[in-house]
């Protein structure tokens, strides 16, 4: 299997790059307001010595992205691919978010594009963990096309378990939109 959860993914106005220990400092300034955590299961990610955790976590998952807006060159946010399971020809995305600022413009629908649209050259399922509470995550993922198939806890890297709605998209439903 040739699939790379950190090859260098692009469109017209985000780029996605592997995270790097270079770019904690602009992440957290993405990352530091409190609004953009409240309906995560972790609720205080926007605490400097947490998100140290979170960040610490996206490096060791070896699939983490900083998403970049191409036209500033300003880091807005993250998100990742993790757990791939190469028999079940499946992995995960998540541990998304965007400054707010960028909110309601699209930028979740092409980074996951994007991601996807990677994932099935290599991959027949794709899966997410969305918190019992994201409301706004759980449309995201409706608005994508991806099916509820249950919940279950789920223990961050250094955190306590919390629950989450499963969703899944498989290769043959996956429709790509143009954003």
């Amino acid at each position: 299997m040739n699939f790379n959860p950190q090859k260098i993914l692009e469109d017209d106005v985000v780029r996605l790059s592997p995270l790097t220990k270079n770019d904690f400092e602009a992440l957290y300034e993405a990352a530091s307001d409190p609004e953009i955590w409240i309906q995560h299961p972790n609720k205080d990610r926007w605490q400097k010595t947490v998100f140290e955790n979170f960040f610490e976590g996206a490096l060791q998952s070896g699939g983490a992205y900083t998403v970049t807006e191409k036209s500033t060159g300003k880091v807005i946010g993250s998100t990742r691919f993790y757990d791939l399971d190469e028999l079940q020809k499946s992995v995960l995305i998540g541990y998304t978010f965007y400054a707010k600022e960028f909110w309601g413009k699209s930028l979740n629908s092409r980074v996951k594009k994007m991601m996807l649209d990677e994932a099935y050259k290599y991959l027949d399922t794709v899966i997410f963990h969305v918190g019992a509470q994201n409301i706004r995550s759980q449309i995201a993922m409706e608005r994508l096309g991806a099916e509820k198939t249950g919940e279950e806890e789920v223990a961050y890297f250094g955190e306590s378990p919390k629950t989450n709605f499963v969703y899944e998209i498989k290769k043959e439903n996956w429709l790509p939109k143009k954003y």
